[in-house]
Formats: structure tokens, sequence, C-alpha cells
């Protein structure tokens, strides 16, 4: 479950990973994936794991405009106990391949409501970065996954601006923080890169008038083949993004944050953006400056 988010995302390593070559087994197609099924002593079954992997396959490829790889080998394998799954992403010229582990005893109602499966895909979806830059793809992974799943109904508007709230302040910088690029902490890089593109988002859309947003700068990147099967450098992905949406936000973000701290009032975000969390209840201002973009930052796009 989502409540659990912060100490799932600690136990799983960095999930971009250059890709050993897949099992040649035979496998289940869904579309673009390849479900190379290994598990034969789940509580959940076959069906109920494909069902999950397709819903997150319908979120990426809803948010992205697009499925991000022509072809994707996930490989399904169990673990012991009744934990959440956990994932691993791999991708080089060879192609992409994603790893699964499910408890053996979690339950079908746990397993559909993990963000793992749409959390690995988002990282499908973007070239892979340089060492000191992981942040860039796990930052987005953390907040696109549930953007993409709210936008297909498989997560309410309101849980996403929950766990938003409560999640972003993990990626604030602490003492002896040297940027992005060099702060390599389990909170900036995860939470702090969720709130740069967080900040991106809203800045495109501010300077836009609402007319572009993260979503179509990344977007952009896609549809020029960068996936997580190519490698490119910060400053070229986001120079892409950046000449989709018109506006310099992204390269001239990230040139702000890579070296440096970069204090951001989140009091100030939430009540431009009309959200506040109240005794637990997440609770909306529409008349807030801000209140159409942080509406269309979870509406489908076409």
């Amino acid at each position: 479950m989502r409540k659990l988010f912060a100490l799932c995302l600690s136990l799983l390593p960095l999930s971009v990973q250059a890709a050993p070559t897949a099992s040649p087994a035979l496998a289940t197609h869904l579309g673009p994936i390849r479900v190379d099924y290994r598990a034969t002593d789940l509580t959940v079954t076959e069906p109920q794991v494909l069902h999950w992997i397709d819903t997150a396959r319908r979120a990426v490829t809803a948010y992205y405009g697009r499925y991000p790889v022509p072809a994707v080998d996930i490989r399904v394998e169990s673990k012991p106990g009744s934990r959440g799954p956990s994932g691993t992403t791999y991708g080089d010229e060879d192609g992409a391949l994603i790893k699964l582990g499910i408890g053996r005893d979690m339950s079908d109602d746990d397993l559909q409501s993990s963000w793992v499966m749409t959390h690995e895909m988002v990282h499908l979806a973007f070239p892979r970065a340089p060492d000191d830059q992981h942040w860039a793809e796990e930052g987005q992974a953390t907040y696109i996954e549930p953007i993409a799943r709210a936008q297909i109904g498989d997560l309410s508007v309101d849980y996403l601006w929950q766990e938003t709230i409560e999640g972003v302040p993990k990626g604030l910088p602490a003492d002896g923080d040297q940027g992005l690029d060099h702060t390599d902490t389990w909170g900036r890089t995860y939470w702090g890169g969720c709130l740069f593109y967080l900040m991106a988002d809203v800045e495109i859309r501010e300077q836009t008038h609402n007319r572009h947003g993260l979503q179509d700068a990344l977007r952009a990147v896609v549809a020029a083949g960068g996936n997580v099967t190519t490698a490119a450098s910060l400053d070229k992905s986001f120079a892409l993004g950046d000449k989709a949406v018109g506006v310099p936000v992204l390269e001239d973000l990230y040139a702000q944050w890579k070296d440096k701290p970069v204090k951001v009032d989140l009091d100030a975000l939430w009540k431009k953006l009309g959200v506040s969390l109240q005794n637990g209840k997440v609770v909306y201002d529409d008349k807030a400056p801000d209140a159409a973009i942080r509406k269309a930052i979870t509406t489908p796009e076409p």
C-alpha cells in the first residue's frame, strides 16, 4: 500500500541498470510486454498478476501517449512473506527488462494497490542518465506514478495529493546538501527528485498559461526515441522537453538545483495550488491562484 511508500523505497536498489539477457522461457504477451512468469507458489493467481501489470501498462501508455519502448520483458518471481512487490528496471541497447519479486503470501488487494509496477514502467520512458543523476530517474518515477494511475482512475486524486503533501518534505535539502547531482541520500534521490518535477510542472503550466505541462515535455522525449534503452545527459533530455513546451523551465531549474541546495516554501506552494491536508483529509480551494493548474496535472491528456 502507498502508506508503506517510504519504507518500501528504502529497501529497493536504484532501479535502472544495464539489461541482462532475458530468459528464453515461454511467456505471456500483453501488447509490447512479454511476461516471463516464474512464480508458481504465490497466493495471488497468475491472471491477477497479469491484471496488475496490464493496469500499469494502461497508466503509462495514457501518460506518455504511447508505450515508451517497443518491447520489454517482465520477469516475475516469488519471494518469502507477504510484503509488497519489489522491482528493478534494466535497459541498454539490447532491450529492456523489469524484474519483479512478489511475496508468496501477498493478497490480491495489496497487489492491485501497489505502486511498484507503474513506478518501474515509468523508468522505461526516460534515457539512462549518468550515475550522479539517478535522482532524475527515481524522482520522475516517484512523481509520475500516482499521476498516471489517477489519470486512468486507478488511484484517487485525494490520495495522490495526500501522499504528495506528506512525501515531498522528505526531499528538502538538509545540512550539508550540495545539490541534487551531489547528494545521493534516499530522501533527495526519490522525494527531492519528485519535488523538482512538481516544481517544473507548475512552472511550465504557469509560463504557458496552462497550455502545456511536464507531461507534454516528457511525451516529446519519448516521441524522439528517448527511453531506457538509450543514454543521454540531462541537459540534452531537458532541452528536448523544453523545446516541446516552448519555455526553458527544465533547463533553468536544473541549472539552479544541480550544484546547490534550493529551499522551497511548501506552505506557499500548497496555498497557491489550493490544496491542503486538514485532520488527515485533503481539502481543496478552487479559488486559489493555481487551482486550475492543480486540476490540469491530474486531468487525462488526449
